[in-house]
């Protein structure tokens, strides 16, 4: 059985953007974030230490790990670190992405079809913007057109992270929807990767993928359990996708979709929720970072910063981040409420979407590795427009929070609200406004309040009667 959500709208009702959310998905999202934030601190920390080790005398050394080759050959598997980190770690990273996806499909806000179309619009436009600045830059610069797909990514976790080091809570209806946001648009990168990135295929090896894949689907409808079963095979499906010639990610996720992630009436939770529980922390905690310690070491000079805005691809990174997601984003969003019957939430304003779609322009675990795959075959060229994704990924985090930090205070004084539990049941209160029960108690810690005001001021009018008796007493005895 799925979490419950809040009815949908009648046809006649005006649909409200953004606003409140269903208790379990609000208690799903606030517990998917936590993570993401945490995650989100380790992959900042990694890429500047990556950044660190790379324009230090200890560069070499950072060449020299990120190089080192290591894996059975005879397996087609003798990877580079990066490699490694590139093709291995982010499987699990995009596994994790397939379990959201399958979630929000089945039980989350896509579930819905009046409700997904705003972010899965917002989500389009948000990556179709920012293709179209960089194809615009780049035929006008006389650019490659091959590094399009590179600003159209969105990451979540460095997106929380900035929120996290300025500050800034964002309202629950904002951060599922940033959340939302991301999903979808992980979704579509996925598809880049796979139609754009595949230049030659093994089918042999491709359908030793599928056969395994269709083994794991069999072992999860038959109930088996046991990680000492999965993993193996998801080793091999790996390895067989990695040799197929389609990027080994596409594995991972193919497996995160496979996963049950609705409820039976005797489950607290889907297996999928499990598992994501489970795997997140390592994805987060492990994968990412590592893949962004290997990936975000580029040289970093003047001239290099130059470069970045005077060559037509990396110009196009840096527009297609900075102004095509945050242009592409807020217009899918205003065009869904212009022609549908969807309006903004009367505790929001649109300046408040532009905030979080700048955000969004923080591209960096995807776009880099997207980065990689678009201008493989020159490495100068990949690494400048590495530069131009952090350099990008920067001046939207910094635009970004500007104008969250702008709106601070009323977006505390929504989370305050949302998180407000005067009967201290561990439901907020916004959550029980039709429960009877809640009222009674309401009533019944008024009502103690109430008695105790009442002594106090009965003990207080003593005290005062007290002293004026005592003060015309000691007038009497005065002198006339």
């Amino acid at each position: 059985m799925a979490a419950p959500h809040t009815p949908s709208p009648g046809p006649d009702t005006p649909r409200k953007a953004f606003g409140r959310l269903s208790l379990p998905e609000r208690n799903f999202v606030a517990e998917a974030l936590r993570t993401e934030t945490v995650g989100g601190v380790l992959l900042l920390a990694a890429a500047i230490a990556a950044l660190i080790w790379a324009n230090t005398p200890l560069s070499d050394s950072y060449a020299s790990v990120r190089d080192f080759h290591i894996g059975p050959a005879a397996l087609g598997l003798d990877l580079s670190i990066q490699h490694w980190a590139a093709d291995g770690l982010l499987a699990v990273f995009f596994f994790v992405a397939g379990i959201e996806l399958k979630r929000e499909l089945v039980a989350g806000d896509l579930r819905d079809p009046k409700a997904a179309v705003l972010p899965v619009v917002a989500a389009l436009c948000g990556m179709a913007a920012p293709a179209l600045v960089y194809f615009l830059v780049n035929l006008s610069g006389g650019g490659s057109l091959h590094g399009w797909a590179v600003p159209t990514a969105t990451d979540i976790a460095f997106a929380l992270a900035v929120l996290a080091v300025i500050g800034t809570s964002l309202p629950s209806a904002l951060r599922a929807f940033l959340l939302t946001l991301a999903v979808v648009d992980d979704l579509f990168a996925i598809l880049i990767i796979a139609i754009f990135f595949t230049s030659t295929l093994n089918f042999a090896a491709l359908g030793g993928a599928v056969v395994g894949l269709a083994v794991f689907w069999v072992l999860l409808r038959k109930g088996v359990h046991g990680w000492y079963v999965y993993v193996p095979l998801a080793l091999v499906i790996w390895g067989l996708m990695y040799n197929s010639g389609i990027h080994a990610t596409i594995a991972g996720v193919a497996m995160g979709l496979m996963l049950r992630c609705t409820r039976t009436e005797d489950e607290e939770h889907s297996p999928g929720e499990q598992v994501e529980h489970l795997v997140r922390p390592l994805s987060a905690g492990l994968a990412v970072p590592l893949f962004a310690l290997f990936s975000a070491g580029v040289a970093v000079s003047g001239g290099a910063l130059a470069r970045v805005f005077t060559q037509p691809e990396t110009l196009g990174v840096v527009l297609g981040l900075v102004v095509g997601k945050a242009v592409g984003i807020f217009g899918g969003t205003w065009l869904t409420a212009r022609f549908t019957r969807a309006s903004l939430s009367d505790d929001l304003a649109w300046p408040d979407v532009f905030a979080v779609a700048s955000l969004a322009g923080i591209g960096f675990t995807v776009s880099l590795l997207i980065g990689e795959l678009a201008f493989a075959d020159d490495a100068a060229l990949t690494s400048e427009v590495k530069a131009a994704v952090l350099t990008g990924s920067l001046i939207a985090a910094l635009l970004s929070g500007i104008l969250l930090k702008v709106r601070n205070a009323k977006y505390r004084a929504m989370v305050a609200d949302e998180d407000r539990d005067d009967d201290l049941d561990g439901i907020p209160d916004i959550y029980e406004q039709d429960n009877p029960a809640y009222h009674l108690r309401m009533a019944a810690i008024y009502e103690r309040k109430a008695a105790e005001h009442r002594r106090l001021a009965e003990v207080t009018a003593g005290e005062g009667g007290a002293l004026r008796g005592g003060g015309a007493g000691s007038d009497g005895d005065l002198p006339a």
